[in-house]
């Protein structure tokens, strides 16, 4: 899935949870777990936004952590509104099968993300673990190039 189509997954949850409970009234406990699940859907899309926007591997998966924690709290709150007989099940399926969608390709990109990072760290340590060293300065020998660091 590209970033344009994930992006638009996210957007569509969000206003999936929106329709869904601009139709549900009842208590004041019913209208508070409908804003949570609001804020916590729309929060999807917003974070993984942010993470396509991240300056370094590491802020993207900060950011998209975010995002698995708030599909999470929405499927949660979608949950909830089952349990309290808000809504039925098969009212939310769709809904919680994007979201479930969401949690699962975002868990699997951080996972895949961390291992790319890992061995990243891993390559620059071997090179710096391969240097010659004099009085003056130290050579990083690299791809057969000698660089010049300061002492």
């Amino acid at each position: 899935m590209t970033e344009n189509e994930f992006k638009s997954l996210t957007k569509s949850f969000a206003v999936q949870v929106i329709a869904l409970t601009s139709e549900l009234k009842g208590s004041r406990e019913l209208d508070i777990i409908c804003r949570q699940l609001i804020r916590s859907a729309t929060s999807v899309g917003a974070n993984y936004r942010a993470a396509c926007r991240g300056r370094s591997e590491a802020e993207m998966v900060a950011k998209l952590g975010i995002v698995v924690e708030e599909a999470d709290e929405s499927l949660y709150w979608l949950e909830l509104l089952v349990e309290i007989k808000a809504v039925s099940v098969s009212s939310i399926q769709t809904v919680s099968e994007i979201g479930e969608s969401i949690l699962r390709m975002t868990v699997s990109s951080i996972k895949t993300m961390r291992l790319n990072m890992a061995g990243n760290k891993a390559i620059v340590k071997e090179s710096l673990a391969v240097y010659e060293s004099d009085e003056r300065s130290s050579t990083l020998l690299e791809v057969g190039i000698p660089i010049q660091l300061q002492k």
